[in-house]
């Protein structure tokens, strides 16, 4: 289900396009994220490479990493973007859609988590669950 963006989810992007603009490394870091959760603490993260480039963890994934770190909260909403260069102008800093492995665990870290995309050239707010058709779950499989 779609939902209009809020204040409070334009401040999450203009977060997460103001950090990537700020730590934007060629090499490691292209990717920035923000969430907001359930308590209405805001954690952010950043695309982390190694120098071999087999080994990466995902922006959302280090923002959600540091969320529960400091707390027990869960993910309300989350965005990552995408900066195309170092000097990017901030409007250049576009929303990408999270990866496979990092929508497992925005469902994983927030129950009815929302996630702030671009898809057709519109920003859209939808439920992560939306995002997993057929999500594996542990206990439909007896484990």
């Amino acid at each position: 289900m779609e939902e209009k963006l809020t204040v409070m989810d334009r401040k999450l992007i203009a977060t997460a396009r103001k950090l990537i603009s700020r730590r934007y490394d060629g090499d490691r870091h292209h990717i920035g994220s923000a969430l907001i959760t359930d308590r209405g603490n805001i954690f952010t993260g950043v695309h982390v490479e190694a120098s071999v480039g087999r080994i990466a963890l995902c922006a959302e994934a280090v923002a959600i990493g540091r969320m529960r770190t400091d707390s027990s909260d869960m993910v309300k909403t989350i965005v990552a973007v995408r900066s195309p260069g170092k000097g990017s102008p901030l409007g250049k800093i576009e929303i990408v859609s999270p990866c496979g492995m990092c929508r497992e665990l925005i469902c994983d870290y927030g129950k009815g988590a929302k996630v702030i995309l671009r898809e057709d050239g519109v920003v859209r707010k939808v439920d992560a669950g939306a995002l997993l058709p057929s999500r594996f779950l542990p206990a439909d499989h007896g484990l």
